[in-house]
């Protein structure tokens, strides 16, 4: 079994471009009913809230080289956090017709569910443990937030949503082109820095050794000028 191959399919479960869409459709099913649309405003406030930090991280890196080397961290995982947005609320949403406990044992299996992403990422070799870790804590923090702030899902969702979500999320891991969301991040970032090019997580860790070099008295190597503007 190929299992580089296996990862980069998980990894596909936590792009945007995928759990948007499902997103969307919840929000529009929980506003049907006014027991479960304050759970709606606040998943959506507390999605805008972590798409904004986790965009802010990665700007911030591309731009201007805000990251720590000791910690190999550049931005938030967006994955990482969508997965961990997204996902517990949708099968929250789909087992609320289910008798107790198996409602709070699916939240249990969405989180999880968007655990696997995170290690997918560092396994994959898109992210660092540590940019991982805080994109799954940013977006766990976000849904919770919203499930506890907000009435639990009372508005049992039908056979259709559910088959629905679900297809959605098997077979766009399969059939999805790949996401041009780094790309757009890359550019807004250049654009409002006014770097020709971005920093790179090479850029971060040679700066780093340049500076525990002139620490210990150590000479510096050549190193080539800074790239950009």
């Amino acid at each position: 079994m190929d299992w580089t191959h296996g990862w980069w399919l998980v990894t596909r479960l936590g792009e945007a471009q995928l759990l948007l869409p499902a997103m969307a459709l919840a929000l529009v099913w929980l506003a049907r009913a006014p027991a479960t649309r304050p759970l709606a405003a606040s998943w959506l406030l507390a999605a805008l809230v972590a798409t904004l930090v986790t965009t802010a991280s990665k700007v911030a890196f591309i731009g201007w080289e805000i990251g720590d080397a000791t910690f190999d961290f550049t931005g938030f995982s967006g994955h990482s956090m969508f997965a961990a947005l997204v996902l517990p609320v949708l099968v929250r949403i789909a087992a609320a017709s289910a008798p107790p406990p198996w409602p709070r044992f699916a939240v249990v299996l969405g989180y999880a569910l968007a655990a696997v992403v995170a290690v997918s990422r560092v396994t994959t070799h898109a992210h660092s443990v540590s940019e991982a870790v805080l994109g799954f804590v940013l977006g766990g923090a976000a849904s919770a937030l919203a499930l506890r702030g907000a009435q639990a899902p009372t508005l049992p969702a039908p056979r259709w949503w559910v088959a629905v979500v679900l297809a959605w999320l098997l077979v766009l891991p399969f059939e999805a082109p790949p996401p041009r969301t780094h790309d757009w991040v890359t550019a807004l970032s250049l654009k409002l820095s006014g770097r020709a090019v971005p920093y790179t997580r090479h850029d971060l860790h040679r700066r780093a050794a340049i500076s525990r070099r002139a620490v210990s008295g150590t000479p510096a190597p050549h190193v080539p000028a800074a790239r950009g503007t």
